[in-house]
């Protein structure tokens, strides 16, 4: 009778018919009605009649026609109740199915009203508190205390050093580890490495001068760990801060530096950097004295330091350095391979006194009297050297305790502080160690106490050894650097986080600018509370950020692994903290050079831990990989004006500009994607995450071994691989065409066009989608 009356309205001919069905589109969360005309659609029959309607109908009767209205009426008001009924049952199942466990209250609005059957709504049925990110931020602040940070920093009072792999270190890892447990922590553990370090021997290294005579310069308890022993002379030759434009004044001086002992001061770069650049030069030996600082009770201590090329173990070089390990007989390469040694600014300036070459640059002297670059060919002074050290194979310890996300468990981010000091280490360790245990109280309160159910697993390290180079770091990343890349996703790290109190000193991955950013802008400072941390910068901050050095703890996750890190504190440009890394590294002198050193330990773990939550508790992960293509242009800008040069010699950067469109486009298209998701798909999201997740392991060049190139990344790694290598290979080129090696230079654009491109590629994601043309 309906298939009678269908056919019956459409001039009287039943010609065609109306289908009406009703899917479930599996794919997304909204169903959805189809309604296909089906009289082209049919198989079989003449065009516009399927086959079963050949029979000639009757003229139809009016009042038939009223009944066909009539039961259509019918069917549509069953229809249209039916899809009500469904779509309101379906979004219900919706919500339940978004919980693992079925309960529906992970994500939905915890509460839900009835309505009795007289019309009258009933009471609301509670449920778990849910936690969006203003009122997270706000609970993290109020909980974080000043006075819980400085009893956890007073722990390391009355101790005058926590040596890596001795007892203090082992008490105070004992005592971490027992804290996590007491915080309630999901999971508390620890890994030992057995690791060879470097001790001062029996006798104290010494500085002499030798003239008519030999009159001792300094004797001292501190030393540079993993330099050679033994004794060396030289003429004393002073390069500033010991840097490669340093060495070429002195080269352009004509000044001979084959066996000589090189002086230079500290900062600009690391220990280790200087001491490399001394070995190329054929130094036969080296001291480095503390720079200028408005304290001059620091003018008579001596820093300890490390002079090792590189982080980890350096006799297992790219090998996790656990005890079942069968360790290869090698070496790193960036050992020193000749004598190291610190020395006080009062011996620095007694050295100076006995030079009679001409005086320093003014650029050089850094508050010095007599400054002098060396002595004169007639002298006869010269400087011996000699040092004791011994090498120690000792266990440490890294103590981790771990929240486990309730929807991504495997996904993590790492909040680390090395708790190990040569001294009493209050800035250089003690303060990352109380800023740790806090942010685990806190976050592990928030977790138990207050509902907040973070997505993703936050864990918590100290490490051992971080004084000889990120040992404890770097050795348990070599002991899981398969998996780590693919699930840890950020490392903050917390060391030397209060040093001073007037600037700010940021270091991180471009992918965590803008998360940083958005951080600063609502962390109140705490000099002026009035203001936010974000008043302490310009809106261009991001040119200021200071490249992550070998002995950051963040480096080897970022340039090793390949895991995005933030390193965030507070310093005094050009005043710096005078007792860093000696044994008057104490809260007293800590507390006398900052000022407010508790609140301003609490602002920086305030930032941490607002990076940690809003990581983990986003659906979206917080990293902008658009910066990287920002970072990608501003290179390429620096390359253009070399083209001509490089077109000489019959090479091209126009392919490395084409490896930079595809990662602009591929940028692109993930921010599409992201934008067109279903944001509320588990697997969707997951899946562009992980594309996020990857984008700073894919500027590891794939092309280089781990082994002998460990750190890989072509914007922050160490090696002729990396951007920097080549623009100053290209730099080199313009001046003098001959110094340059073609082979080599051809060799840094393959390996720079191919690791861009890979990096484009994986962003894409699925290989059908890749741009196959470069």
């Amino acid at each position: 009778q309906s298939h009678y009356c269908l056919s019956t309205q459409f001039s009287g001919e039943p010609t065609s018919y109306t289908r009406f069905s009703i899917a479930r589109q599996m794919d997304g969360d909204n169903s959805h009605v189809e309604m296909n005309l089906a009289a082209d659609e049919e198989e079989g029959g003449e065009i516009g009649k399927p086959e079963h309607l050949h029979a000639s109908m009757p003229p139809p009767r009016r009042n038939g026609k009223n009944l066909c209205f009539i039961i259509m009426a019918a069917v549509l008001l069953l229809l249209i109740g039916f899809l009500i009924g469904y779509l309101s049952y379906r979004g219900r199942m919706q919500r339940v199915n978004r919980c693992p466990d079925g309960s529906g209250n992970c994500e939905m609005t915890p509460t839900a009203s009835y309505f009795s059957d007289d019309g009258m709504e009933e009471e609301e049925v509670p449920g778990p508190r849910i936690l969006y990110w203003p009122e997270l931020r706000k609970m993290l602040s109020s909980k974080l205390s000043t006075a819980r940070l400085e009893a956890n920093l007073r722990q390391r009072e009355g101790k005058n050093s926590f040596e890596a792999g001795k007892a203090e270190d082992e008490n105070t890892a004992s005592y971490i580890h027992d804290q996590f447990i007491s915080f309630r922590l999901d999971d508390v553990w620890n890994d030992e490495h057995y690791v060879r370090l470097q001790d001062k021997g029996s006798t104290k290294n010494q500085v002499f001068i030798i003239e008519d005579g030999q009159e001792e310069l300094e004797s001292t308890d501190a030393y540079v760990a993993y330099s050679k022993s033994g004794t060396v002379t030289g003429k004393p030759i002073y390069v500033n801060y010991g840097r490669k434009e340093d060495f070429q004044k002195i080269r352009n001086m004509r000044v001979p530096m084959n066996g000589a002992i090189i002086i230079f001061r500290a900062g600009k770069i690391t220990l280790a950097e200087k001491v490399a650049n001394a070995r190329k030069e054929g130094a036969a030996g080296v001291l480095m004295y503390l720079g200028p600082s408005s304290d001059k009770k620091a003018d008579s201590y001596v820093p300890f330091g490390h002079a090792h090329l590189g982080t980890g173990d350096p006799f297992t070089p790219g090998f996790p350095s656990f005890n079942h390990t069968q360790f290869p007989p090698v070496e790193s390469s960036g050992l020193p391979q000749i004598p190291v040694q610190t020395i006080s600014r009062d011996a620095a300036a007694r050295l100076f006194g006995k030079m009679d070459e001409e005086k320093c640059l003014p650029e050089w002297r850094a508050g010095i009297m007599g400054c002098k670059v060396t002595v004169s060919n007639s002298s006869k002074m010269a400087v011996k050297l000699t040092v004791n050290n011994v090498m120690v194979d000792r266990k440490i310890l890294n103590i981790f305790g771990v929240i486990k996300g309730f929807e991504e468990p495997d996904r993590y981010v790492v909040l680390g502080a090395q708790r190990d000091s040569w001294g009493p280490g209050a800035g250089k360790a003690g303060v990352g160690t109380a800023i740790l245990l806090e942010l685990a109280r806190v976050i592990s309160d928030m977790v138990k106490n207050d509902d907040y159910k973070p997505r993703r697993s936050i864990i918590f390290a100290s490490w051992s050894a971080g004084e000889y180079g990120a040992v404890g770091a770097t050795e348990w990343l070599e002991g899981y650097s398969t998996t780590l890349h693919a699930k840890a996703f950020t490392y903050i790290n917390l060391d030397t986080a209060v040093l001073g109190s007037r600037d700010v000193k940021i270091s991180a991955s471009p992918l965590l600018y803008s998360l940083l950013e958005a951080t600063m802008k609502r962390v109140k400072d705490p000099a002026e509370e009035s203001l936010y941390l974000y008043s302490r910068v310009d809106s261009d901050w991001i040119k200021k950020v200071v490249p992550l050095d070998l002995d950051n703890a963040a480096f080897p996750f970022l340039a090793y692994s390949g895991i995005p890190v933030v390193s965030f504190g507070f310093y005094d440009e050009g005043d710096e903290y005078a007792f860093l890394g000696t044994t008057e590294d104490t809260l007293a002198n800590l507390k006398e050079k900052t000022g407010k050193l508790y609140p301003l330990m609490r602002a920086a773990a305030e930032v941490a831990g607002q990076i940690a939550l809003r990581l983990t508790h986003d659906h979206e992960l917080f990293l902008d990989f658009d910066r990287y293509s920002d970072e990608l242009l501003s290179f390429q800008e620096k390359l253009w004006h070399f083209n001509a040069n490089v077109k000489e010699l019959g090479l091209t950067l126009n392919w490395l500009y084409f490896a930079r469109g595809d990662f602009q486009r591929a940028a692109d298209t993930l921010r599409r994607d992201i934008e067109n998701s279903d944001r509320e798909n588990r697997i969707v999201r997951r899946a562009l995450n992980d594309r996020m997740m990857k984008v700073e392991y894919d500027f590891l060049s794939p092309y280089l071994s781990p082994k002998d190139a460990p750190f890989r990344h072509i914007f922050f790694g160490r090696g002729s691989h990396t951007l920097q290598s080549l623009l100053e290979n290209l730099e080199q080129l313009a001046v003098n065409k001959t110094s340059v090696d073609v082979d080599e230079l051809k060799e840094q654009l393959a390996l720079a066009t191919w690791t861009i491109k890979g990096a484009a590629n994986a962003l894409v994601g699925d290989i059908w989608n890749t741009d196959n043309e470069i």
